[in-house]
Order: structure tokens, then sequence, then C-alpha cells
């Protein structure tokens, strides 16, 4: 795939154009460059890339990581975008993933620097097609479980799991098959719902996707393949309308014309043998559903030095890989709790409450409630 797409790259964009761009003075195409450097492996376009981009920003870059070094801080200080932006990147990335088409959509807010390849392809598998084989990061749609029993012939006492629990049946996800998988369209407690899980966040969120405005269908999250800033670009695959990954709100498409966002419910992160004795009724899912890899742990080997990929600043109030409980408020007020810290003061007996909501420990893990419970 790649000398095949660093072909098409080199037929449409000359070494000369590179240069050119290098020494236009504009710092604002340092974008479409960097867009380059991310996707094209050819050796020689990559070193006129890195060159051209020195030149332009006055910098020395980083050998070891030229375009993760560039993107961060063109993030950094937030580098407006040139002119045509995305009619230019949308040709890039569809040289490399063409059913990447429908998601490069004009007139929407997606802020387009911030879309970057995360080195997969689309997963845009019909729903219930989930076992059909894919060059991507594998959804699981209906996804096989077992029960308490089952789980015990694989999961450690210790083993992390993220437990849902939805009009009063319970769930457990082990994050082992949640970061092969990276996206579940399941059923619970009578409900339908789709979550998402971003190895290089460890964000796991449930939205239900059950209450859709009439005239679409139920929709159906997939992996597509790109990251917004070190978190997954997830989209329903029946509309190809791109949702924000955190807020659950359609960006683009037919239901970000609709203005859909998505209910969430509480996910729990804690260990298997806490999630199942206070829930000794759970089901949990299938070994199977690891394809092999049960024994996964990216948060402690490839991401355990922080991101992976370019972010822009990094905030320093906690170090890298510190779980945090995030909610927004219904007036748009965003709250973080230090998982670790609200654990130790609740288990003290301390009581946690920041502008009306409250922080309770559930289940070896915690969650916010506000004065409705």
């Amino acid at each position: 795939m790649g000398e095949r797409l660093s072909r098409r790259v080199i037929d449409q964009l000359s070494f000369d154009a590179i240069t050119t761009l290098g020494q236009s003075g504009d710092v604002r195409v340092s974008w479409w460059l960097a867009d380059l450097m991310r996707i094209v492996p050819d050796p020689d376009l990559s070193a006129r890339l890195v060159t051209a981009q020195q030149e332009l920003l006055g910098i020395e870059i980083d050998p070891f990581r030229p375009w993760g070094f560039t993107s961060d801080l063109l993030l950094g200080w937030d580098i407006p975008a040139p002119p045509d932006y995305l009619t230019y990147k949308r040709i890039a990335y569809l040289a490399l993933e063409p059913r990447w088409e429908p998601l490069f959509e004009d007139g929407t807010d997606i802020d387009w620097r911030l879309i970057q390849w995360g080195g997969v392809l689309i997963d845009d598998r019909p729903f219930g097609r989930t076992d059909d084989r894919c060059n991507c990061i594998p959804a699981a749609d209906n996804p096989v479980t077992t029960d308490v029993a089952g789980g015990d012939e694989w999961l450690d006492e210790d083993t992390i799991v993220f437990g849902v629990s939805i009009n009063g049946e319970h769930r457990a996800y082990p994050r082992s098959i949640m970061e092969v998988r990276e996206m579940v369209n399941d059923t619970l407690g009578g409900r339908d719902f789709a979550m998402p899980y971003c190895t290089l966040c460890g964000s796991a969120q449930v939205f239900f996707t059950d209450e859709g405005p009439a005239g679409f269908a139920r929709p159906v999250l997939r992996t597509s393949g790109l990251l917004n800033r070190s978190n997954k670009v997830m989209y329903d695959v029946n509309t190809f309308s791109i949702f924000d990954t955190f807020l659950g709100a359609a960006v683009s498409g037919p239901l970000g014309e609709a203005g859909v966002t998505f209910k969430q419910n509480s996910v729990i992160t804690t260990t298997w043998g806490r999630w199942k004795a206070d829930h000794p009724d759970t089901t949990v899912l299938d070994i199977s559903l690891a394809l092999g890899r049960e024994d996964s742990d990216l948060r402690n080997t490839r991401d355990a030095d922080g991101p992976v990929f370019p972010i822009g600043e990094v905030d320093p109030r906690l170090p890298v890989q510190e779980d945090v409980l995030g909610l927004v408020k219904a007036d748009g007020t965003a709250i973080a709790f230090h998982v670790d810290s609200a654990i130790d003061a609740l288990e003290r007996g301390e009581f946690i409450e920041v502008d009306g909501i409250s922080v309770i420990l559930a289940s070896g893990g915690v969650r916010a409630v506000d004065a409705e419970g």
C-alpha cells in the first residue's frame, strides 16, 4: 500500500512544488506539508518535505519523528489552516483510502487540522458482518458473552474491565478485548448502544443509539482509521456521519444536520474481581472476541510514555496516563476528577463535590452524579 501511495502522490506533486512551498514564507502551508509527511513513505519525497518544513518554519526537525514533531509544533502554535486546506487534504488522504471520501465533507465545523491518519484503514462493514475479515480495527456487533464462570476461565481477579449496568442488567467488557475491537455495538437491559474505546486516550464510553430521529435507521458506529488529536474518529456506517467521540454529537453528514447527540450511560473502570463480586449475575465478553490477543496491554507497553500521536501542548497538571473521570455539565462546563485521588479521598470518608456534581465509589471505580442521582 505504501509504495502505491507514494507513486500516486509523486505523480501529482513534483519536488519543485514542495521546494516552492518551503520558500513561500506562508507558514500556513506547513499543514499541507505535514499531511504529506504523515502519509508518504517514499524516502526521497519525505526528505524533501522535511527540508521544506525546516526552511518554512525556521527550525530543526527531530529526525526520529519528523511528522509528529512538526505536527505538535503546529498544534501548539495554533497555526491557521491555509486557504482550500480541506480540498488538498482530501486529495492526499483519498489517495491512501478512497473509502474515506464520504467523510471528507465540506461545510462542517470539523477542524481538519486536527484530523490525522491513525495508521489503519476504515471499518465499513455493515451491521452484523463483523466476523468478516477487514484491514481495519474490527468492531464487534452483538458480541458473544459468557457468565462469571466462563470469565473466570481466562480473566484474573485484577484484570481491568469496563463495567456497564443498564436497567438492572450488567456486563463486563475486558480492556484487553476492547483494545483489539475498539468499538462494540451491543444491547443490554433492553437498550441498544455503541461503546467506543480509544486505546490512545484510554476512554471507554457508552452511547445509546436507540433514540435517533425519525427516518433514520439505528446508528451503527465504526472506527474510521482517522484520529482527532490522538482520539479516534468514529462514524455511523449507515450515513457516514462523523461523531465527536467524547460528546457523542454528530458533527457531519445527515445525522449532523439532524442535530443528533447521543445520551450516555456510565462506564465503571474497575477489576474483574470487584465487578463480579458486586454483580454476580454479570455477563462478560467471551475470550474469542480477543482474536488471540487476550493478553493485549497497550496501555502499559506502546502507550506507557504518553501519546504516540501529535496532540500539541501537553497539560502538565498530571503525569502521563493518569486516569480522569471527565464530564460536561448542561451549561457546557467541563470538569475532570483525578481517579486515583478521588478513590483515595472517598475511601478515607471524604466527600467530593464540585458545582453540584458529586463523585461516589462504584464497584472499585468512581462515577459522577448530580443532585438527582
